[in-house]
């Protein structure tokens, strides 16, 4: 009896979406042949995320495309950025402005700046559309945080024409019209209530609180008009705006409409909501699988029908070198020549594609060395320590490069592997010790401040020192800030009670009113001590926060999928008012570090830390990272440790998101390198782990590369 109402009200309204939708197929199966089909999951919500206008869809975008959206919605703004990570797996970042409310309601301490919120969503296909089937999904709106749209939903879409359909089950925000009962509550009476508020300090995933309390039906259909550029939406939404955090909302329909215009690679929307508002929004597409640079570089060089009958006398040794670092971008180090066998040894300076690269020098030695050489052994070196050999079979390589196969594989003519005994013996670089120096820029940036939305930071890095024999140097950075509004922070350490150290949380003090900072300055000594297995130690001013001692040892086969390791660092904290004193504060901190690439997950990244953090807590750190055709990597870690929410505070635990650029996007000519773009919701002192200035990972990147 208690559901009848329920029972009622989903019938009226279920039948009121049918009508609607049995009209618009008439029409699309009448008009179908004349258009295109609609392509599915191009637009979005106003929250972000593939949708209608306020409801979301099961639908999802092309692998890869990255949207970056503002939409207005008079009480509220939303700023948003949707990735589909995989075709099955779809996320959305956003910061909602609630512009009726203030940040606090302390002046001294935010002024007029209004309230902010930062959500995260995630949408799970499930089943991908059939000819008979339509596309199932579910997702989680704001499911980590203080939960103001905190919401999950179940959805089918299907396409038919130029109409696509979609009809959807959601609870929390996208439920509370409440028109309909609640599945899960049927089965068990938990289900019945929705639990209110969040856990811990905020930030935590509350699964206590998934598909509980009122649900909803909601969806509509979006049309794609005989004009390419145009698509109409409509759709019944199941919120009711009774307890929105702008305060309730006047709702005079759950009827909304709205068009998506699309021109080059933005969209532009505009709608009319709750009967009673009009939104508008932009949202700017691409990529970063197809996102490119167009490069000013001449192509590989041509191998010709002659054979080379000379001598290996008759080589020009100092000739070669150049041609292979002008041509090739191979800077050599050190070389080996024999009538059957030639080993250099250098490092790539220019082209981060492994094949590239190797085919650029493989065609350089081919077209250089007599036809007595069989192999071509390339060895690459950072610093004097090698790393891996790519072994070429000089005759196969020759075949293939000068296109006599049906079917050109040049792939096939060369092989990576651990460096040989031979190739070992004979590595003898030179000029290994000397001065070295360079200048790099910096970007720092944080969002939703109390002062301010936005806090940047940005300057200078100068640094140098000097390296002996290519393994043992001294090296410092000094930073030099340029511009930035870190002065607007109004206090530092906060006033939050804490029982962890605050190996962190003291942050502002080190970043801000300090124009020139010893960033850090210490000894390093790193080598291959073993096949496959390879060491460093360090001590110094390792980071801007800490100083100390330290090292590592990490194995990491050639092109392998697992490698593993661990470091171990005795460390004190810096002073923040000057750069050469500590504070008190010792700890000892390490971890074992795993680096796994999953089979099933292609171009994929998972890193697993354990062990001891600053704030003498313990746990581990998870970080997955995807890897895009473009070079672009976005991840994002958390870190899960003995220390509790609330004792942590604000955020419950640490977490995380960057997206990894290569250098080679903004240049016209072929380039190494990476800059990054990291945004921490919140940092506080649990799950801190030491920022060491280098680590055997990095600089073992080209033995398995995952970031070149």
């Amino acid at each position: 009896m208690r559901n009848r109402e329920y029972y009622q009200r989903v019938k009226s309204n279920l039948l009121l979406v049918a009508t609607c939708t049995f009209c618009a197929l008439v029409q699309g199966q009448e008009s179908s042949e004349a258009w295109n089909t609609v392509p599915n999951g191009s637009s979005l919500m106003v929250h972000g995320g593939t949708g209608l206008i306020q409801t979301p869809t099961s639908r999802m975008l092309a692998e890869g495309d990255l949207r970056v959206s503002y939409t207005d919605n008079d009480e509220y703004r939303y700023f948003s950025a949707t990735l589909q990570l995989f075709p099955w797996f779809q996320s959305t970042v956003r910061y909602t402005d609630v512009r009726n409310r203030l940040y606090s309601q302390f002046p001294g301490f935010s002024g007029d700046q209004t309230l902010k919120d930062k959500g995260i969503d995630a949408k799970f296909r499930l089943l991908e559309e059939s000819y008979y089937l339509p596309e199932l999904s579910v997702g989680f709106r704001d499911f980590g945080g203080t939960g103001f749209f905190e919401s999950e939903f179940i959805g089918l879409s299907k396409q038919l024409g130029n109409f696509d359909f979609h009809l959807n089950m959601g609870w929390g925000y996208l439920g509370t019209s409440g028109n309909t009962s609640n599945p899960f509550c049927e089965l068990k009476d938990s289900y019945c209530d929705r639990p209110r508020g969040f856990t811990g300090q905020g930030g935590k995933i509350d699964y206590q609180r998934f598909f509980k309390g009122s649900a909803a039906i909601f969806g509509g259909i979006e049309y794609q008009t005989p004009w390419a550029p145009l698509r109409l939406k409509l759709e019944y939404e199941g919120n009711n705006y009774l307890n929105d955090r702008a305060g309730a909302l006047k709702q005079d329909s759950r009827w909304n409409f709205g068009a998506a215009y699309s021109w080059n690679d933005f969209d532009f929307s505009l709608n009319f909501q709750r009967g009673n508002t009009i939104g508008f929004g932009v949202n700017y597409n691409f990529n970063l699988h197809t996102i490119s640079q167009i490069k000013i570089d001449k192509p590989p060089r041509p191998l010709q029908e002659k054979t080379n009958d000379f001598s290996m006398k008759k080589v020009n040794h100092s000739r070669l070198m150049k041609e292979l670092y002008n041509q090739g971008g191979f800077a050599t180090s050190s070389y080996n020549f024999n009538d059957e066998r030639v080993t250099i040894y250098g490092q790539q300076l220019r082209y981060r594609n492994l094949n590239e690269a190797t085919e650029r020098v493989g065609r350089i030695l081919a077209s250089k060395l007599p036809e007595s050489v069989k192999t071509y052994n390339m060895v690459n070196t950072v610093g004097s320590i090698p790393l891996v050999e790519t072994v070429i079979d000089a005759d196969a390589f020759k075949v293939q490069a000068k296109y006599q196969t049906l079917e050109p594989d040049l792939a096939s003519s060369y092989h990576r592997q651990d460096l040989s005994q031979t190739s070992v013996d004979n590595y003898n670089p030179t000029k290994t010790s000397g001065f070295f120096s360079r200048l790099e820029t910096f970007w720092i940036q944080t969002f939703g401040n109390p002062e301010d939305f936005y806090l940047y930071q940005g300057g200078v890095l100068v640094k140098g020192g000097y390296s002996y024999n290519g393994k043992a140097s001294v090296s410092g950075t000094i930073k030099a800030n340029l511009f930035e509004n870190f002065d607007k922070f109004n206090f530092k350490t906060d006033s939050a009670n804490s029982t962890l150290p605050r190996v962190r949380t003291s942050v502002r003090e080190y970043v801000s009113n300090r124009a020139v900072t010893l960033e850090n300055l210490y000894l390093h000594w790193n080598d291959r001590i073993a096949p496959n297995l390879y060491a460093q130690v360090y001590g110094g001013y390792l980071e801007a926060m800490f100083g100390g001692v330290g090292g590592e040892l990490l194995y990491r086969p050639v092109d392998t999928n697992l490698s593993f390791g661990f470091d171990i660092n005795y460390v004190q904290q810096r002073s923040y008012e000057s750069d050469f004193e500590f504070f008190d504060y010792k700890v000892l901190t390490g971890h074992a570090n795993i680096y796994w690439k999953p089979p099933f997950l292609p171009d994929t990244q998972l890193t697993l830390k354990v062990g001891q953090y600053l704030a003498k807590d313990r746990g581990v750190t998870v970080d997955i990272a995807k890897r895009f055709d473009s070079g672009m990597i976005i991840g994002a870690y958390a870190a899960f440790t003995n220390v509790s929410a609330a004792e942590y505070g604000e955020g419950s635990f640490t977490k995380g998101f960057y997206l990894s650029i290569p250098f080679d996007l903004f240049s016209l000519k072929p380039a190494k390198g990476r800059g990054g773009l990291p945004w921490i919701p919140i940092g506080r002192d649990g799950g801190q782990a030491l920022v060491r200035p280098i680590t055997l990972y990095d600089t073992t990147q080209e033995r398995s590369p995952f970031y070149d």
